[in-house]
């Protein structure tokens, strides 16, 4: 099995939004933020390729917007979800599944590409796309809190070309011989959660916007931008201690220089970050 990162561009949100009820006064201490508040951070997608299936799991934020919506989220970098595939030696046409564990633009927004007559097209034309059936009709009709991030060009074609497919909503539904789905409701409604058996050592979890960055493993560090707050804190509590407890590793989808942690339990049973370390070198030393 090979798991490689893919790393498709950052873009710049506001700190406030990122963090929540913790003052500017402790996160910036963190992570900076600049003159307008806003502070960077990343789009990583994550490749899992078993043999069999070439599975990608999100697809980052895309290009089909106008300039005036990426204007809002001052993008930089210069990976892009096609680059980073093409560097480590992959095509559209070799992805077998896209893993989407969520709507929201930064995660779907490369699902679907346009061309130049502006015709919407899955960007994966031999892919199947997997989400759940409670997120699509989520999705589809948006609360006013999130309207702005579910935009219906990024997922409605998928299901318009017949490559849409949907995961039995159990949790730890086990999805093939490397990866069950976890679910999760605090940030939106049923959010996916990969979990990836790598060997007999290491289990990896994508944990897409449950804890969005290292800098959100404290248990109240919880973003403004999920709908269920209190719900993401009823999730983070026994999920991270169970991580710990087993000796799991978190793939970070939006910390800018982090891409995986594991967890330890201070001495009041409260979670803390144990290491950081790259994925290449979690897999080496596995």
């Amino acid at each position: 099995m090979k798991i490689i990162p893919i790393e498709t561009g950052r873009f710049k949100l506001d700190g406030g939004a990122m963090f929540g009820v913790i003052p500017k006064t402790i996160w910036q201490k963190m992570i900076p933020a600049d003159d307008n508040n806003l502070c960077s951070w990343g789009m990583r997608c994550l490749l899992i390729d078993t043999g069999d299936q070439r599975i990608l799991i999100d697809t980052g934020l895309g290009d089909k917007q106008d300039e005036r919506f990426f204007s809002h989220y001052f993008l930089h970098g210069n990976e892009t979800l096609l680059s980073s595939l093409q560097n480590a030696g992959y095509s559209t046409e070799d992805i077998t599944d896209v893993i989407l564990t969520h709507f929201h633009f930064d995660h779907v927004g490369g699902a679907v590409r346009k061309d130049e007559k502006g015709t919407l097209s899955p960007t994966f034309p031999n892919a199947k796309y997997w989400t759940t059936q409670k997120h699509y009709d989520w999705a589809y009709e948006p609360n006013a809190r999130e309207r702005a991030s579910f935009l219906k060009e990024n997922f409605v074609p998928l299901k318009d070309a017949g490559v849409l497919h949907y995961v039995p909503e159990v949790q730890s539904h086990q999805w093939n011989d490397f990866i069950k789905i976890r679910f999760s409701y605090g940030h939106t409604e049923s959010m996916m959660l990969p979990e990836i058996k790598v060997n007999d050592d290491v289990t990896l979890i994508y944990v897409a916007d449950l804890i969005p960055s290292s800098h959100h493993v404290g248990l109240p560090y919880i973003m403004g931008y999920d709908i269920r707050a209190l719900v993401t804190l009823e999730e983070k509590t026994p999920f991270l201690t169970e991580v710990a407890q087993k000796g799991y590793y978190l793939f970070l989808e939006h910390d800018e220089d982090t891409e995986c942690i594991s967890i330890k339990l201070d001495t009041r049973g409260r979670p803390e970050i144990d290491k950081r370390l790259s994925l290449s070198e979690l897999l080496s030393g596995s």
